[in-house]
């Protein structure tokens, strides 16, 4: 039996095995040697989620735990992060929880491609500069033939995330070491790959996918882009409405962003954006979106 998942307080397919020498070159860059990059996460008002059940012991207040999952992009699949409202006294094992709970994150376009019987086994644990991920259930193959590397590499982002830690993850299969999970070696705790290669570079953390707000829209997350810009876009019934661009701390390296939009009542699509200094002779710029409801 898998462990249980903490009370979350708001689930809608996609990846394509585009380039995979990049994205096992991506996996393997990180592999080499500790990176040294920390794990940030930042204050986030994430979407509600269904409730389910509490682990053992009291639950502190609902934090927000960051779960990455798989979406599909103009150049290939890619990790994105979103955050899960948890009331959680174990915030390493309810993010795997929650990363392996449902088949997508609050937004649809994020897939986990761990099988349906994939669970934890027991508590994710720490100690000697390890993390270990005990599992069960993890099947023969990821669903819908997703990436095996890139598959695994989730595991490891969201529990390093969790804990804020970028110690390499130990993974069990039944609480015995395995040499490999569909491919991927992991005879040795795996250390998480090239974070550049591998998530998209522009991320939204808020407003959550299918949140109704107020007319004064902040919109918040993360991106490492050229020259620091973050291209952004407001679009109702598929037309842009409003567009502009904002700037991240720092350029090439994951820092925050954020923006303030003011539109009427409606249903809206927000949009960010890399900038594409190739002028489309590069791969495509990657993007993240949201449909909001202002009220």
């Amino acid at each position: 039996m898998g462990v249980g998942r903490g009370h979350r307080t708001h689930a809608r397919p996609a990846a394509a095995a585009v380039g995979m020498a990049g994205l096992v070159g991506a996996v393997l860059a990180g592999c080499t040697a500790a990176p040294t990059d920390p794990v940030p996460v930042p204050t986030i008002s994430a979407g509600p989620r269904p409730a389910s059940a509490l682990p053992t012991g009291e639950p502190s207040a609902a934090r927000a735990l960051p779960v990455y999952y798989i979406a599909d992009t103009a150049a290939g699949p890619r990790l994105y992060r979103e955050f899960h409202q948890v009331s959680t006294v174990d915030p390493a094992t309810d993010a795997v929880g929650e990363m392996l709970g449902e088949p997508a994150g609050l937004d649809a376009d994020y897939r986990t491609h761990w099988p349906p019987t994939a669970a934890l086994r027991g508590p994710v644990t720490t100690g000697g500069g390890v993390i270990t991920v005990d599992l069960t259930g993890v099947g023969p193959a990821p669903v819908d033939a997703a990436p095996a590397p890139l598959v695994v590499q989730q595991l490891v982002f969201t529990v390093q995330a969790a804990l804020q830690s970028v110690d390499p993850v130990r993974i069990l299969v039944d609480g015995e070491p395995v040499d490999d999970l569909w491919g991927v070696p992991t005879a040795d705790p795996v250390r998480r790959g090239d974070t550049l290669g591998l998530r998209s570079l522009v991320q939204i953390d808020e407003p959550a996918d299918g949140s109704t707000v107020g007319p004064e829209v902040t919109v918040a997350g993360e991106a490492a882009v050229f020259e620091a810009t973050v291209l952004w876009e407001v679009l109702r019934d598929g037309r842009v409405v409003q567009s502009g661009y904002t700037t991240t701390s720092e350029g090439q390296k994951f820092s925050p962003f954020r923006f303030t939009v003011q539109l009427g009542p409606g249903e809206y699509v927000v949009r960010v954006s890399e900038d594409d200094p190739s002028d489309g002779e590069g791969r495509p710029p990657l993007t993240d979106d949201k449909t909001i409801t202002v009220g």
